[in-house]
């Protein structure tokens, strides 16, 4: 079995995961902003709110943080570093490009290929001089769908894989299928859908959507837990267990999401229209929520160690 890499240098197997959380950011930012006007940001503040929001994640049960914070979310290996050190935390980092549109000018004369040898790079040299190297891989298609910048990214990311057997973790905008979307790209280059989490699917209760997707063998990312602005806890808990009843635990995953800070809002903002979000929302509230809705603790088991270990062995 393949080792799996984590912040700050060290490995560990697919079974040494333990409860993960798929979807989790210690630090989410606009990269151009931060290096363009470094006097915004509180690099103090933010490493508490990080170091705090991980530590509580571990006391409540979470061994494993999957961080897809890449290019276009402010991705910084060494603070993620810091952030291990100071918790502990098993933090596996991403590589990938994040955009709903246009992609950087760098890369406007540039081929898929050579984005997907960035990529490779990341997971087998390491990110940005350090010796923390990717795990997985990362894309996003939003509400404006696949765009040729956002093709160009899920085509260089489908390479990277079938070059490094990495997984691939998501971001879908579920209002418009785009996660479907996504698989027929991932298809065409000959992507392995078992080794694939279509993420946020979990922004919608639409049964037969997420049935579709499941059907193409992928996981799905029930993994915006707290974000009731996109949908309520209680939908969210209910459509779990719709589908453990139709048999899908085995592809579920659950994650919240989190971004231990996000400078498109102040904190405060954040704070009043998400009061539940969080990193340790799913071990201290969702799970006792999805038990009273008759889901066992093995298919919890399943889809907070289980699927994980799955997704990640080779």
């Amino acid at each position: 079995m393949a080792a799996i890499p984590l912040v700050g240098g060290n490995t560990i197997s697919a079974e040494q995961m333990g409860f993960t959380l798929i979807h989790e950011h210690l630090r989410t930012e606009s990269d151009g902003v931060r290096f363009q006007w470094p006097f915004l940001y509180d690099d103090t503040r933010q490493f508490e709110r990080a170091v705090d929001e991980v530590s509580r994640a571990l006391s409540s049960g979470v061994q494993t943080i999957c961080d897809p914070t890449v290019l276009g979310l402010g991705r910084d290996a060494h603070f993620m570093e810091r952030v291990a050190e100071a918790t502990g935390a098993q933090i596996v980092a991403a590589t990938g490009i994040y955009t709903y549109r246009d992609l950087p000018h760098f890369f406007d004369n540039r081929s898929i290929d050579f984005m997907a040898d960035l990529f490779v790079h990341d997971i087998t040299v390491g990110i940005q001089g350090t010796a923390t190297k990717a795990g997985f891989i990362k894309f996003a298609t939003d509400e404006p769908g696949i765009t040729p910048g956002v093709e160009k990214v899920i085509r260089a990311a489908a390479r990277a894989h079938l070059r490094t057997e990495c997984p691939i973790v998501t971001h879908s905008h579920a209002q418009n299928g785009s996660g479907l979307e996504q698989i027929a790209l991932l298809e065409e280059e000959g992507v392995d859908l078992s080794r694939v989490v279509i993420g946020h699917v979990g922004d919608t209760d639409d049964i037969p959507y997420l049935t579709r997707v499941l059907e193409r063998g992928v996981f799905i990312g029930l993994d915006r837990y707290g974000l009731d602005i996109y949908l309520p806890t209680g939908r969210r808990n209910q459509a779990v267990a719709t589908l453990i009843e139709k048999g899908y635990a085995g592809q579920l995953l659950l994650s919240q999401d989190a971004c231990a800070t996000i400078d498109w809002f102040e904190p405060e903002q954040i704070k009043e229209m998400v009061p539940d979000w969080s990193m340790s929302f799913i071990p201290t509230t969702v799970l006792p929520a999805l038990k009273q809705l008759g889901v066992s603790d093995e298919e919890i088991r399943t889809m907070t160690v289980g699927n994980p270990r799955r997704l990640f062995e080779r």
